[in-house]
């Protein structure tokens, strides 16, 4: 059940420690996930072998892996060149929209899928608008914009209360 729609369901430090048997046992069979911060920095146009390696290792599990990103067209489908995994661009989350898309092309429902990224008010607000737990990783590098800086700073509230509430994933 979510409670506050700001609030991650679990918070990481990286994609590395979402595993296949950590999700198995979890019942996820479908991820959602957000590019930029999440998956690679921003300037890094393609997957490396490592994060390669690991969409190979959840496939080989049966677990399902969606883009979902609000960069463009030219970002996505570069970035998703080499795994050729289901992608949607310009999904200007935190709509309902792009993950309901996500979800049919995945074939899962909402209990057995994550949306995976690093930001409170587009990932994680996303996911929960349409019932799916979220995971909050840390941002690989984040950009200093004062818009950025902003925005992180307002996170800092729901990250309060998840440290109060703790996980429930």
């Amino acid at each position: 059940m979510i409670n506050n729609p700001f609030v991650p369901d679990l918070v990481l430090g990286t994609w590395r420690d979402l595993t296949a048997s950590f999700l198995g046992v979890r019942g996820i069979r479908g991820l959602i996930l957000d590019i930029d911060n999440t998956l690679a920095p921003y300037e890094q146009p393609e997957p490396d072998e490592e994060l390669l390696s690991w969409f190979g290792s959840l496939k080989g599990a049966g677990i399902g892996v969606c883009l979902v990103s609000n960069n463009g067209r030219d970002r996505v489908e570069l970035f998703n060149r080499l795994p050729g995994l289901p992608a949607f661009f310009d999904c200007r989350k935190p709509s309902k929209k792009a993950v309901l898309t996500a979800l049919d092309a995945l074939g899962t429902r909402k209990e057995e899928t994550l949306v995976v990224g690093d930001q409170i008010f587009t990932d994680v607000w996303m996911a929960h608008r349409v019932g799916i737990r979220a995971i909050k990783v840390t941002p690989i590098k984040d950009k200093k914009t004062l818009f950025f800086r902003f925005k992180r700073l307002l996170e800092r509230i729901p990250m309060r209360l998840y440290r109060r509430r703790g996980p429930l994933l």
